[in-house]
């Protein structure tokens, strides 16, 4: 009675404490339930744990399956991820819901929290327009991937993956960048060609008889997992390795060269890991990047360079100008004289051209493959729109490089990692001086909204004289 009279809100700070000691009995009778299971299941699983393991090269001729979060990567908490599909596929919005209810999610059990999760990120997206798995997680993925884990899973001779995380997020960067043989994740409901956030129930019995299914012609297999019990599929096997989670705190992050296929990112928004914390501080700096955006586009567009430049600078937009002769060169005395300069740059972020022309403090006229229109009313710099027909983008440059300057990024996408990608050659087509430029550009927390970078001039090339090869 005393309870029911008291106001709501006090009864909602009472009930919180009472549910997180309620989780931590919960747990700790799970625990004990485990420990029982391990000591009756003894006579038919071996299980070890990895570091009373001295060498793993019995394991070459052998089925390796492995749970992917808790023996491949090294955090234990999957919500970065889920946060990246709520953020990139869905709206800033729907991770503004998702991080509200991370309080609900560390008080519920792992499954109903990833249930919660896979609601949140995918209800409402279409299928065919899901590219994050493919775009954007492989470079988080990898990111956390411990070199240890790698190491053991890289020695057998096929590899299956078991995830608890829906198929398409982790089936790529699992396939493509680790080379493994087969992966089961969960399957997502789909109504209408949208996902409707609901996962297909059944899972570890459907999980269990696809890998036995897999296994009728090889039955000499081995589980890693962090808690065999668990998994029904671990009864696949008679030999089990525990990973345990103070081992994992000590793995290395895997090296990028270790993978099967380099990585090339260009999408996605955020250039931090998602974090609890982090999206925190994102939200709540939110208000302020919004007037902070608006007062640089309006220096920007109001201003002259001279002047704009040393109060973007005070705003926090830091440029570091390197050039190598690049305003003098002998003149050219053939028909394409009278033509403007081209600026040949690799294209790390959308306003690369930008950093060019205010650390130039000149005009240019910038190529863009598809930049949105919003964007272009805003741009400090005239753009121009090309329309990847060969043809076409020739005739418009060609006509673009009489009225001016012209900058252009030839690799056609923006590529964040420390590479360049495949040029187009047609830039060496237009113009008989063509002034290399290198960009290095450093963001803390928006992609689009960079802190500052490092533009390098390195000089005019003669086409006729010198062939430009690349930069």
């Amino acid at each position: 009675m005393v309870f029911e009279a008291l106001p709501y809100t006090l009864k909602l700070i009472l009930f919180i404490p009472h549910r997180v000691l309620l989780k931590l009995h919960q747990n700790d009778t799970k625990a004990l339930k485990r420990t029982l299971n391990n000591t009756h299941s003894s006579h038919f699983r071996s299980q070890t744990l990895i570091s009373h393991v001295q060498t793993f090269d019995h394991l070459a001729q052998k089925t390796l399956i492995f749970d992917v979060e808790e023996t491949l990567l090294r955090s234990p908490s999957v919500f970065p991820y889920f946060m990246l599909v709520a953020f990139e596929s869905g709206s800033l919005i729907r991770a503004f819901v998702l991080l509200a209810l991370y309080p609900l999610l560390v008080l519920v059990d792992d499954e109903l929290s990833i249930k919660i999760m896979v609601m949140v990120s995918f209800f409402g997206v279409k299928k065919d327009g899901f590219r994050v798995g493919r775009s954007v997680l492989p470079k988080f993925f990898l990111e956390d991937v411990g070199m240890e884990g790698f190491d053991m899973l890289a020695r057998g001779k096929k590899k299956v993956g078991v995830s608890k995380l829906p198929q398409v997020m982790v089936e790529c960067f699992l396939i493509d960048y680790l080379e493994i043989d087969y992966v089961f994740g969960r399957e997502l409901k789909v109504f209408g060609g949208y996902f409707v956030g609901l996962m297909k129930e059944n899972k570890n019995i459907i999980i269990k008889h696809s890998i036995n299914k897999l296994l009728e012609q090889d039955c000499d297999s081995v589980c890693f997992s962090n808690k065999p019990v668990k998994h029904d599929w671990v009864s696949c096997s008679k030999e089990v390795y525990v990973v345990s989670n103070v081992e994992k705190k000590a793995w290395k992050i895997l090296p990028r060269e270790r993978c099967s296929k380099r990585l090339i990112f260009h999408d996605g928004r955020l250039a931090f890991r998602p974090e609890p914390l982090n999206m925190l501080a994102m939200f709540m700096w939110f208000p302020f990047s919004i007037l902070l955006s608006t007062l640089r586009i309006a220096i920007a567009l109001t201003m002259s360079y001279g002047a704009s430049i040393p109060i973007l600078s005070f705003t926090g937009v830091h440029l570091k100008l390197t050039s190598q002769n690049s305003t003098i060169y002998p003149p050219s005395h053939d028909h394409k004289q009278h033509r403007g300069r081209l600026y040949v740059c690799n294209h790390r972020t959308l306003l690369d051209p930008l950093y060019l022309s205010f650390g130039l403090k000149k005009p240019f006229i910038a190529v863009t493959y598809s930049l949105s229109r919003m964007s272009e009313i805003f741009s400090p710099i005239k753009t121009m729109r090309l329309t990847r027909d060969r043809e076409q983008d020739a005739k418009t440059m060609s006509k673009m490089l009489k009225l001016g300057d012209l900058v252009v990024c030839p690799e056609g996408t923006t590529c964040r990692e420390p590479y360049l990608l495949r040029f187009s050659p047609l830039f060496a087509e237009l113009s008989d001086h063509i002034v290399p430029v290198a960009l290095d550009t450093y963001v803390s927390m928006h992609v689009s909204r960079d802190n500052g970078g490092r533009v390098k001039v390195l000089g005019p090339v003669r086409v006729h004289d010198e062939p430009v090869l690349g930069l």
